[in-house]
């Protein structure tokens, strides 16, 4: 088995379901338009789309 680093892992394992399952979509805080949260979503939203990659709003009284 190759080494690869765990981010890369979740990126590929994202892009094999992703291609998979055109059900499958992504939500979450900075991970398309507004940066990507540790590179793991690098890409996605150019491959898939605004409606597969959904940066959600935060909320930044529920952090802390």
């Amino acid at each position: 088995m190759a080494e690869m680093l765990y981010r890369t892992a979740l990126h590929d394992a994202l892009i094999e379901e992703m291609d998979r399952d055109d059900k499958v979509y992504l939500m979450g805080g900075d991970i398309g338009r507004f940066g990507v949260a540790y590179r793991i979503p690098d890409g996605l939203l150019a491959n898939y789309g605004e409606m597969r990659v959904v940066d959600t709003p935060h909320a930044e009284e529920g952090i802390g």
